[in-house]
C-alpha cells in the first residue's frame, strides 16, 4: 500500500507524483510510506460524537447526513464512490441494495489542521474499529458513519437462507476492509465479546452490531415451542461462532420505534405470532 509522504493520500504503487497534492515523492523507491494514524476522539454519553482531526490534504468519507459540524478549512463534496465509471456504477448498485443514499460525502482539509464531527441518528454508541491491511469486519445495515479513504466499503450476502430470512439483518451486511479506521453506530450500549474457536454466542435477532469476518453467523430455533411462543423473545436466535470479535447492542432501532409508537403492552417484547407475521410485513 502506497501513501504520499506529503499529504498522506493513498497512491498506486510505483507512482512518482501524488494525484491529490501533486507532490513529488522522489520515485517509486520512496513512494511507499506508512500513513500516519487518524487522530480522533469520541465524546459524549447517550448520543456520542466522533471528532476527527484532519491533516492538510487528508480525506475521509461518510454516510450522508451524519456530519454535525466542520471547520471552515474543510472542503466537502458528495460523490459516488470509485474511480472509474464501472466502479461508480457498482457503487450505486451496492448502495441501492443496502438501502443507503446513492452518494457518499467526502471531507478534505485544504490548509492547516481541520476538524469534522459525526454522530448517529438515534441514542447509542459510536465504535471506532481500526483495521489492519486486509482485515475485514461485517456490520449491520445503517450502522456506518465514516471511514478513512483507505478503507474499502463493499457488501456481503449472508451465506445461509435462514440467517437472511430470520436474522433481523436481512440478506445483506456491510463489509469494511483495511487498512484504516471505520466508525460504526448502534443503539443503547455496546457489549464486546472475544470468541474462542468453536465458542458460540446466542443473541436476540437484530441486536448484532458487527463481527469479524472469521466469525460464523447463523440462525437457530429458540428452544421449545412454549418458550418460542410465550418467552417474549421470538422464534429464532442469532448465533455467532468463533473465533473472532463481536459487538452486541442493547437497544435496536425497531425496539425504540415500538416504544415511541406505543406498540408494546406491559412487559411484552415480542410474541411468536408477531415473529411469524413479521415475515410478511414489518410490525413497526
Amino acid at each position: 500500500m502506497a501513501f504520499c509522504t506529503s499529504c498522506g493520500s493513498q497512491m498506486p504503487d510505483g507512482t512518482t507524483f501524488c494525484s491529490s497534492c501533486g507532490a513529488k515523492t522522489g520515485g517509486p523507491a520512496t513512494a511507499v510510506a506508512t500513513a500516519p494514524p487518524l487522530e480522533y476522539t469520541v465524546e459524549g454519553d447517550n448520543l456520542q460524537i466522533a471528532r476527527l482531526k484532519l491533516r492538510p490534504g487528508q480525506e475521509i468519507y461518510a454516510e450522508a447526513g451524519k456530519m454535525v459540524y466542520k471547520t471552515s478549512n474543510v472542503e466537502w463534496q458528495s460523490r459516488m464512490s470509485g474511480e472509474s465509471i464501472g466502479q461508480k456504477l457498482i457503487g450505486v448498485l451496492r448502495r441501492t441494495v443496502t438501502g443507503e443514499s446513492l452518494f457518499l460525502t467526502y471531507f478534505r482539509a485544504l490548509n492547516g489542521q481541520g476538524e469534522v464531527g459525526f454522530a448517529g441518528d438515534y441514542p447509542g454508541r459510536l465504535q471506532p474499529i481500526e483495521l489492519k491491511a486486509g482485515q475485514s469486519v461485517l456490520v449491520q445495515r445503517d450502522s456506518f458513519v465514516c471511514a478513512e479513504t483507505s478503507v474499502q466499503f463493499t457488501i456481503q450476502f449472508t451465506k445461509r437462507l435462514g440467517a437472511g430470512f430470520f436474522g433481523g439483518e436481512g440478506f445483506i451486511l456491510e463489509k469494511f476492509t483495511g487498512p484504516g479506521t471505520v466508525f460504526i453506530h448502534g443503539g443503547g450500549d455496546f457489549v464486546h465479546f472475544t470468541l474462542s474457536p468453536g465458542e458460540v454466542l446466542q443473541v436476540d435477532t437484530g441486536c448484532i452490531v458487527g463481527f469479524d469476518e472469521t466469525v460464523d453467523y447463523d440462525i437457530q430455533f429458540a428452544g421449545g415451542i412454549k418458550t418460542a411462543l410465550f418467552g417474549g423473545e421470538g422464534l429464532f436466535l442469532a448465533t455467532l461462532r468463533g473465533p473472532g470479535k463481536a459487538i452486541v447492542q442493547t437497544m435496536t432501532l425497531s425496539k425504540l420505534r415500538r416504544e415511541l409508537g406505543g406498540g408494546r403492552r406491559g412487559g411484552e417484547e415480542r410474541s411468536g405470532l408477531g415473529s411469524i407475521t413479521n415475515l410478511f410485513g414489518s410490525e413497526d
